[in-house]
């Protein structure tokens, strides 16, 4: 195995490069940059190394990585961190949202009648009054409950 390896090094680095991106961008969902940075590093050195420019010898590969990585963390890091706060504080809509019904119970901020609604029994918030009888629609989900609010005749 180590002398595949070692025949194949810039070919091997490319691979291992390829394989830690895809790691840090699926599995880690973009959240360390290290194995970013190493990959990075990794597929460039082995294409300096195929390319002839670096002798093909495990210390010039494992050093070349070593100063890329270094290279592409000073380089890329701020940019990437300013890219993560960049966040959306738009809510994300849930297969609930949108769900009409008619209140059995009245609701309001100080009474959280439970509705039945997808095997599960969920506590109602409102921040106003509303009466039994009254069709409504949930805007919002979270854990074990629902924030509704009274839907207008039309």
């Amino acid at each position: 195995m180590m002398d595949f390896f070692a025949n194949n090094l810039a070919q091997s680095l490319f691979v291992i490069g390829l394989i830690l991106l895809v790691i840090e961008v699926t599995v880690l969902g973009f959240s360390t940059f290290v194995l970013f940075f190493v990959g990075l590093a990794a597929m460039a050195t082995g294409a300096l190394l195929f390319m002839g420019i670096l002798p093909t010898n495990l210390l010039n590969a494992l050093s070349s990585t070593a100063v890329l990585t270094l290279l592409a963390a000073l380089l890329l890091w701020r940019p990437l961190k300013r890219m993560q706060s960049h966040v959306s504080t738009k809510k994300a809509r849930s297969e609930f949202t949108d769900h009409q019904f008619v209140l059995k119970e009245a609701v309001s901020p100080t009474l959280s009648p439970k509705h039945h609604y997808s095997g599960v029994e969920w506590a109602l918030v409102s921040e106003e009054y509303i009466e039994a009888g009254t069709k409504v629609e949930v805007i919002e989900a979270e854990v074990g409950k629902l924030h509704i609010r009274a839907i207008s005749p039309s």
